[in-house]
């Protein structure tokens, strides 16, 4: 009796979401029960726009994810082009993907 074989190691969970901001520029992906044991790996991108816009993740738990975008508008002063301060982006699409730690 033969006992070669092959193992594959399973892939990692992944879960792929997308979410519109509210007024404040936040956005909460809620992961399928049981999805995850712990806090994934999450990255988020926004869909593109006229403004200057940042995504960062507030905060990530094996439920949930709160990702916040800013938008800045560009602004040239002395002939020199800057970025004004970032406020809340309501309606903004936003894309997460997470895969299991």
């Amino acid at each position: 009796m033969s006992t070669a074989g092959s193992y594959v190691t399973p892939r990692p969970r992944v879960e792929r979401a997308t979410g519109v901001t509210d007024g404040s520029g936040n956005v909460v992906f809620t992961w399928p029960a049981g999805a995850f044991s712990a806090p994934p790996v999450v990255t988020v991108s926004v869909q593109g726009g006229d403004a200057f816009r940042s995504a960062r993740i507030a905060s990530n738990s094996a439920t949930q994810t709160t990702a916040s975008v800013l938008a800045a508008a560009g602004v040239t002063l002395l002939g020199l082009g800057v970025l004004a301060v970032g406020a809340p982006a309501a309606g903004v699409t936003v894309h997460a993907h997470a895969v299991a730690a």
